[in-house]
């Protein structure tokens, strides 16, 4: 997988993609089985670490504080009686948090930011952050890529095999596995080996806060714990989330990540382009 969308054309209007998302089932009635969400809601909101995306939350959330948060930021059926079915995604509240994101990736560009991008999906949304990188890449950002190669064995949700950071076209981070092929995940470990280099290098530099500044990211564009940990460590973290995800938009409220856009995040990578063309306008990045 070369992950080689070009932004495409032409750009829809609001209207225009909110009926798209409502078609692909990327907003409004998905796919993701309600038991489905409150499963991880409840594991989230009782400390599983694999549900937490690398976040360390300040408040005790208890899982009608997830549902309603998710009811708010996502739009999921607010009634904790809705136990079994559908779920939903309001797709104006996709819209919403999309037009949030592309302002800050606008601002990037336009301050020729430093950059980390980074999917837990990769076969599927790494087209979207490709598009990104490559038009922040020709307005002047820097893309950073650290930790190439570093290798692990997660300890949860995955088979106890081994993983290493790969960067797909030099430029965004996925996980990679002995067998060559791209695995999904939700671990942060990889995010946080990324800092961790990145830090050390700062301090191998001078130590100074101006060479923190010239390694350390501006900004983050990720899911999952790629994500988490960004935001954790303090970097402007936008992302994107599905309606069983709820650790990012619970980091959204504590303040850790600036924006979570809900979508159903397993549908065709194809179903993501219009998505993709409004984001990029919006950020400016394609007119």
């Amino acid at each position: 997988m070369t992950g080689s969308l070009e932004a495409p054309r032409p750009v829809p209007t609001r209207e225009e993609l909110r009926e798209h998302l409502v078609a692909a089932m990327i907003a409004g009635e998905v796919a993701t089985p309600r038991q489905n969400n409150l499963l991880h809601y409840r594991r989230m909101a009782l400390g599983y670490p694999y549900y937490q995306f690398g976040l360390r939350f300040k408040r005790r959330w208890t899982e009608r504080d997830v549902l309603a948060t998710m009811a708010e930021l996502c739009g999921v059926i607010p009634d904790p009686g809705h136990l079994y079915g559908d779920d939903t995604i309001d797709p104006d509240k996709t819209i919403d948090a999309l037009e949030v994101m592309a302002e800050r990736i606008g601002q990037a560009a336009r301050r020729r930011e430093r950059v980390l991008l980074a999917t837990g999906h990769p076969e599927i949304l790494t087209p979207i952050y490709v598009a990104v990188g490559r038009a922040l890449r020709e307005r002047g950002c820097t893309v950073l890529t650290p930790a190439e190669g570093w290798s692990y064995v997660p300890e949860v949700g995955a088979p106890p095999e081994l993983r290493r950071i790969r960067y797909v076209e030099g430029m965004v981070a996925v996980l990679e596995g002995d067998d060559d092929r791209l695995h999904h995940t939700h671990d942060s470990a990889p995010m946080e080996a990324m800092l961790a280099e990145l830090a050390a290098n700062s301090t191998a530099s001078d130590g100074s806060s101006a060479a923190k500044r010239e390694f350390w990211p501006d900004l983050a564009i990720a899911d999952h714990g790629w994500a988490g940990a960004a935001g954790q460590a303090g970097i402007d973290t936008v992302g994107f989330a599905d309606c069983n995800d709820p650790a990012l938009f619970a980091g959204q409220v504590e303040g850790k990540i600036l924006i979570t856009v809900p979508l159903d995040d397993g549908v065709r990578p194809d179903r993501y382009e219009p998505l993709t063309a409004y984001l990029m306008s919006r950020a400016g990045l394609i007119v």
